[in-house]
């Protein structure tokens, strides 16, 4: 069994959903290495999570993990597919609050190192997420 398993799941509930920030120093490594940069603005590293963290849970305040797909493991390797949910109730991206629902899917990838996230590769899908919001017209 990989040494990561349960890492995404843990980013998942404990920081996205509940806000725990203090969270991200003990799940990822001093040398955490992000290759998504998920908003504009974003910093590197740890200090990019929090960011992307604050950003989403102030336009979503509620945003909840609605669905984590079952985890992939390989090695030092975990996968998954999560699907968040939320009410968009400040600026995103330059975008005001529109106050309305919002259902969007990310996907990770984590090399785990130690026992900690060492690298991240992820997707979220912010065509979606700016669709549902009005920021960008469907069709």
């Amino acid at each position: 069994m990989s040494e990561g398993v349960g890492l995404i799941e843990r980013f998942y509930k404990d920081v996205i959903e509940s806000g725990n920030l203090a969270l991200i120093d003990e799940l990822a490594a001093d040398s955490y290495v992000d290759h998504e940069m998920a908003l504009p603005g974003q910093p590197s590293g740890k200090d990019g999570v929090k960011f992307f963290v604050n950003t989403m849970r102030s336009a979503f305040p509620d945003i909840k993990v609605k669905e984590i797909q079952p985890s992939v493991t390989a090695g030092n390797m975990e996968a998954c597919h999560v699907v968040l949910a939320g009410t968009h109730r400040g600026d995103l991206a330059g975008f005001p609050a529109t106050g309305k629902s919002v259902e969007f899917d990310c996907t990770d990838i984590i090399r785990v190192e130690g026992g900690k996230v060492a690298e991240h590769w992820g997707t979220t899908d912010n065509l979606s997420l700016m669709q549902q919001i009005g920021a960008v017209a469907v069709g």
